[in-house]
């Protein structure tokens, strides 16, 4: 089973920036994509951005394009969101998804508060 653990969530201020991190670990896994989602109480989970390995492009949700940029560090099995330009509809808990070959893992989430 592959665990992963969310962290780089925190308050900040409209127009500012925060970078999400994800760490995946487990016992001999291999990921085949990476993606982002976000949720606020009352709503769906939403996609924010995702990555699949090979040649898939990357995708990102229409409200963030321009501001996020989902990218990795397969060497260390690492995943991140660079949010900027963030606006109070960015405030949400910030979930991580893998697939990998065993399976989807989810993290925990991070709490991303943007406010003046």
């Amino acid at each position: 089973q592959v665990q992963l653990v969310e962290s780089g969530g925190g308050l900040v201020q409209p127009g500012g920036s925060l970078r999400l991190s994800c760490a995946a670990s487990g016992r001999s896994f291999v990921i085949y994509a990476w993606a982002w989602y976000r949720q606020v109480p009352g709503m769906e989970r939403e996609l924010v951005a995702s990555m699949a390995l090979g040649s898939s492009p990357t995708t990102y949700a229409d409200s963030v394009k321009g501001r996020f940029t989902i990218s990795r560090n397969k060497a260390n099995n690492m995943a991140y969101l660079q949010m900027n330009s963030l606006e109070p509809e960015d405030t949400a808990v910030y979930y991580c998804k893998v697939k990998s070959h065993i399976g989807v893992a989810w993290g925990q989430g991070t709490q991303v508060t943007v406010s003046s």
